[in-house]
């Protein structure tokens, strides 16, 4: 399964239904991550989660974002990618992709409180950065 199918039909399920998908209470970065992220790129965050043999493109170790960038957290281009509004430059398929956008701001009618989570989870990610 290619990794753009194998989203989809992780993430749209709930679309399918006529359902919104599902938002987790906690607004905490390491919460989000759990929920949102993990089930590809691992409760560590190394790009080995349950989803990544299912996988094309296998996903990134998150923990690498700044050695990737020369020793710099790119933190308002995360904050893009997770809201989906920038393409990473590999993986996550289409402009549709990553899905989880619109559970961190399109879901409730608080805009304000989505933007408060992706800012949270784009500032986990920084905080468990590897510089090795």
């Amino acid at each position: 399964m290619n990794r753009n199918i194998g989203l989809a039909v992780l993430c749209s399920s709930y679309l399918a239904w006529g359902q919104q998908p599902k938002l987790i209470d906690s607004i905490q970065g390491p919460d989000l991550f759990k929920a949102y992220c993990a089930s590809c790129h691992g409760q560590d965050a190394q790009g080995k989660g349950p989803m990544a043999v299912s996988l094309k493109t296998p996903p990134p170790d998150l923990r690498r974002i700044s050695v990737r960038n020369r020793g710099v957290f790119p933190l308002a281009r995360i904050e893009k990618i997770i809201a989906g509004e920038e393409q990473p430059s590999s993986g996550h398929g289409s402009s549709e992709m990553p899905v989880w956008g619109p559970i961190f701001s399109k879901v409730t009618n608080d805009v304000d409180l989505g933007r408060v989570r992706i800012n949270n989870l784009a500032r986990y990610l920084r905080d468990i950065q590897e510089m090795k």
